[in-house]
């Protein structure tokens, strides 16, 4: 927890061709949930509601974070930010981030 807000954990892989975040999110509905790319950072905000407190009429152990979220990660590799797709499955959000080719260029070299 940071502040007023908790932090999601989160995963960064990388494979040949892309960079992949994986965090946990369980509870958390797509809706609650942005996701932004602002140069190499990927942010994601969110907010994981409380369930209904109606039938609970004393608290024994409380562990779960609820409220508002943040987490910030730099991508270390150079990527295209148009091309970044993410997927909310089983309490996973996966943001895959394809890696930009390095790729060498040969210049003709004009003469006169």
């Amino acid at each position: 927890m940071r502040g007023d807000r908790w932090q999601p954990a989160a995963d960064v892989f990388e494979t040949e061709t892309e960079v992949v975040v994986r965090f946990e999110v369980a509870g958390v509905r797509g809706q609650d949930l942005r996701v932004n790319v602002e140069g190499p950072v990927l942010k994601l905000r969110g907010v994981r509601r409380p369930p209904p407190a109606g039938a609970v009429s004393r608290l024994q152990q409380m562990e779960i974070c609820f409220g508002p979220f943040e987490r910030e990660i730099v991508i270390q590799a150079v990527f295209d930010s148009e091309a970044v797709r993410a997927r909310l499955e089983d309490g996973f959000l996966e943001v895959r981030i394809p890696k930009r080719s390095r790729e060498r260029r040969r210049l003709e070299i004009e003469s006169d």
